[in-house]
């Protein structure tokens, strides 16, 4: 789902573990393990130790903390993402980000504050004394 900078993403329902379709309306706290996928409204908590995907025309008002997202439709709210976000030229995104990673399409919408946490990965290496 995310590769190399300059690829596109699919966002097709393949990989998708959870789908929240059209027509659907969800209020209440989702957690999920795998790849959600959002085309209907959500109102309230998502939890994930997965990646979000919210699909051209879903509507998401709610706190977000997963790994990774996606957003092609409309999401009111805070994010807190351990990767990258990916806002595409559809989406709209109302509210503050702390991420590691983010790209933004041409023609999104993006209000909101945004912190980059990518954490440094260093080792510990011993040195020789002698």
């Amino acid at each position: 789902m995310f590769g190399k900078r300059g690829e596109t993403v699919d966002l097709n329902t393949e990989r998708v573990d959870t789908l929240l379709g059209k027509g659907t309306e969800f209020k209440g706290t989702i957690k999920a393990s795998g790849v959600l996928r959002i085309e209907g409204r959500i109102e309230g908590e998502i939890e994930s130790s997965g990646d979000i995907i919210i699909a051209e025309g879903g509507v998401v008002n709610a706190q977000i903390k997963a790994r990774n997202a996606i957003v092609a439709g409309e999401l009111n709210g805070n994010m807190l993402l351990t990767g990258k976000l990916e806002i595409k030229s559809s989406g709209k995104v109302l509210g503050d980000l702390k991420v590691d990673s983010i790209t933004i399409e041409d023609g999104a919408v993006f209000e909101g504050r945004c912190e980059m946490s990518r954490e440094k990965k260093t080792k510990t290496q011993k040195t020789d004394p002698t």
